[in-house]
């Protein structure tokens, strides 16, 4: 007999999104038909960072981590046969969020959907893609102007549509401590609301704010995540009630959907990932006071690469059967007064107000830019330290190395691979939908939403209109840029060495060495070529080679390998080490090794870190890269000492 009284579970989502829109279609059908309850979708860096799929930094990124969307006929595509009226649609999706938001609207609109009944979410949190993804393109004022933007479009034309989604999630990826995650999303959502709250009517701004949101992380070490939550939960409610005074506790609720945690899932045995994910998984849902609205899983495998649907399909099934088989949503929450779980939830409230204090005392989240990402690089070089001494065990990783090689890997290596021919086609069709538009409806529609950037207007009803006549992806970012310039962020990395030089004593005699025989300081050069704005690993290497007394060279994410190639002839590099996690290190790397080579640049070494499968490691090595490094190479000591191997002269000549 079913209970009376049971709670509804949360929306059930799968982060999806691959190769093209016709592609990704078909898996949010299946995806739906085996039980998702709501779309979440994944679109690829090019798309998120606003440029064509012809764009020279797209190169090799196309359908990678996600669908490519240039246009309408994509997004087209990628709802067909799906009513947009009836779903949940959350899009990951942050510079470009106003234009993405406008093709789905455009694309309801062709449906015949009510567009102000649609229901979802974009995601449109600028201030952490400064902080850990990534993905910006404008600087922080403009792109704070552009979050508000969407937010007052949507409170008065698609009022059951959340506007923002503050992100902690990628905030935990990139190092924070559970203070430093509660305190800089919630520094990030005030910084929105004291942008909104002018924009509105007095009486009408309590109804906004419940229309923000949040996306949230969950980490393994699960009590305490679980207590992060409830403290969630209480400092938003003091913070709606006395920083903006909302009365209805309706509207100070705490609204969120989570992604487990991916920092922790491991290359090494990972089969092990499951059961991290359902634990994990423990800390959003088994408290009802704390309980997520949404909940998407990462699958087994996406430390080794992008997972196939059967194991997106094994994630899905997990929540599922927490969910109907188990009995957790008979239950009131079974933690309330709970001494040791109350106790946890005021330190970590205690220590998030202080670093909240802080902030403001800055001026916000956005003159806190620098300061929070110096933070984060801090904290997550405290936590690899941890790992690398064995004070943070990592099964499979520093402990219990030894096991039987897993039987889920055998076959297609356990990952999907995107088709390289995927970016050719998505080209042609690009070209294809260039050629069949009216252009002087393009130019008018560009002319108005350029001016409606420049004069402050807001920016979604010009946004729409473009997207309706056939404006593409790269130039509606285009005209962002041209009103409000290029941005690049800070790195988090400092020039001076850190009191953090425990057990370098014999890596920094070696660089001293080397350096003496090269005649001048080891100069280590550390790029991103591409659009992969996963900065953690990058900002490690060169905060631990800093340390250990090379000169390093790190000018942050998004760089053409011909700029690249640039930077080492004009620095004298000794070793060039790139970063790639997006799967697009094969045409990356043979770019700019080729460029490398036409200018007189072969002989210096290459090595690369990211996901690399085996097989393209080998590839790597024979284009001429010295060493490859995937996330199993946890021991940056050991690529600290491969470097200076490289870099020394002594060394190349013997070879």
């Amino acid at each position: 007999m079913s209970q009376p009284n049971k709670d509804r579970p949360w929306l059930i989502r799968t982060y999806a999104g691959h190769s093209t829109a016709e592609a990704s279609n078909a898996l949010y059908r299946s995806n739906l038909a085996k039980g998702q309850t709501g779309l979440s979708v994944a679109f690829d860096l090019p798309t998120q960072t606003g440029y064509d799929s012809d764009h020279v930094l797209a190169r090799g990124e196309v359908g990678k981590v996600g669908v490519p969307v240039s246009h309408l006929g994509d997004m087209r595509m990628l709802f067909k046969d799906i009513p947009l009226e009836q779903m949940n649609t959350s899009m990951t999706i942050n510079a470009t969020a106003p234009w993405l938001l406008s093709l789905y609207i455009a694309v309801a609109e062709e449906q015949g959907a009510d567009v102000s009944a649609l229901q979802g979410t974009v995601q449109n949190d600028l201030i952490k893609e400064y902080l850990s993804r990534g993905t910006y393109i404008c600087p922080p004022a403009p792109s704070l102007k552009m979050i508000a933007d969407v937010a007052e479009y949507c409170y008065t034309s698609v009022p059951k549509w959340n506007p923002m989604n503050v992100c902690s999630y990628h905030l935990q990826e990139a190092g924070a401590t559970p203070e430093q995650e509660l305190a800089f999303a919630l520094a990030t959502a005030t910084a929105v609301l004291d942008q909104l709250r002018p924009r509105v009517d007095e009486k009408d701004f309590p109804a906004l704010v419940g229309r923000i949101s949040f996306f949230v992380n969950a980490g393994i070490r699960f009590v305490t995540e679980m207590c992060k939550m409830r403290a969630f939960v209480d400092l938003w409610d003091e913070i709606c009630a006395e920083r903006y005074g909302v009365e209805d506790s309706k509207y100070r609720r705490f609204r969120y959907g989570v992604q487990v945690n991916s920092l922790g899932l491991t290359e090494q045995q990972p089969e092990n990932n499951v059961y991290r994910i359902l634990i994990e998984m423990l800390a959003v849902t088994l408290s009802k006071k704390a309980r997520a609205r949404a909940v998407q899983l990462p699958a087994w495998n996406e430390a080794l690469g992008l997972p196939r649907p059967w194991d997106q399909q094994w994630s899905m099934r997990m929540q599922q059967i927490l969910a109907y088989e188990t009995d957790l949503l008979e239950f009131d929450d079974l933690f309330d007064g709970n001494p040791a779980v109350d106790a946890k939830v005021e330190e970590l409230k205690e220590g998030a107000r202080a670093e909240l204090a802080l902030l403001d005392g800055m001026g916000g989240a956005i003159d806190a830019i620098d300061y929070m990402k110096g933070r984060l690089v801090e904290s997550n070089s405290d936590r690899l330290g941890r790992i690398e001494a064995g004070e943070t065990v990592v099964v499979g990783v520093n402990k219990w190395q030894q096991g039987e090689p897993s039987p889920l890997m055998t076959g297609d290596g356990g990952i999907m691979v995107v088709d390289p021919a995927v970016e050719a086609e998505q080209i042609d069709r690009l070209n294809a939908w260039r050629a069949e538009r009216n252009e002087a409806e393009v130019k008018a529609a560009l002319a108005d939403l350029h001016a409606a950037a420049a004069d402050g207007r807001n920016v979604m009803p010009a946004s729409i209109v473009a997207a309706k006549v056939g404006v593409t992806t790269g130039e509606w970012a285009a005209q962002m840029r041209a009103v409000h310039g290029e941005y690049r962020g800070p790195t988090g990395v400092g020039k001076g060495q850190s009191n953090k030089t425990e057990g370098l004593d014999e890596l920094r005699d070696a660089v001293d060495m080397v350096s003496d025989k090269l005649g001048r300081r080891l100069k280590f050069l550390v790029g991103k070529p591409g659009l992969d704005g996963h900065s953690n690993g990058a900002e490690q290497i060169a905060v631990r080679a800093r340390d250990c007394g090379m000169d390093i060279a790190y000018e942050g994410i998004r760089l053409t390998p011909a700029e690249i190639v640039e930077a080492a002839r004009r620095d004298e590099a000794h070793v060039v080490g790139l970063s790639i996690l997006s799967g697009s290190h094969i045409p990356l790397v043979e770019d700019l090794i080729s460029q490398m080579r036409n200018e007189g640049l072969g002989h210096i070494p290459v090595i690369v870190g990211g996901i690399i499968p085996d097989d393209d490691a080998e590839r790597l090595k024979a284009m001429g890269v010295s060493r490859v490094y995937t996330p199993k190479d946890f021991e940056l000591n050991t690529i600290m000492q491969d470097i200076v191997t490289l870099a020394d002269p002594a060394a190349v000549a013997a070879e």
